[in-house]
């Protein structure tokens, strides 16, 4: 489940903001308010986040393959101890 504490703190920041400061001062406290509490998340970029798409679809390519290749061979170890045994 998501911890709402900081999202709950960034509310009460941000209406503290608003009442106590003059109207053209809020967009940029609003502004580093919003970065400081986004830079304490783990957070990673779009780049980043696609390499780590794409890798993950390779390996589960590779797997894919591995377990085509395990069956293969499970397949004719039974089609050799089914003939030689029989």
């Amino acid at each position: 489940m998501i911890d709402t504490k900081p999202f709950d703190d960034l509310a009460r920041r941000v209406a503290a903001l608003i009442a106590a400061t003059p109207a053209r001062d809020v967009e940029r406290n609003l502004r580093a308010l919003l970065t400081s509490a986004l830079g304490r998340l783990d957070l990673v970029t779009r780049e980043e986040f696609d390499l780590q798409r794409e890798a993950l679809a390779r390996a589960r390519e590779r797997l894919a393959a591995l377990e085509k290749q395990i069956a293969e061979l499970e397949a004719g170890a039974r089609r050799r101890d089914s003939a030689g045994g029989g």
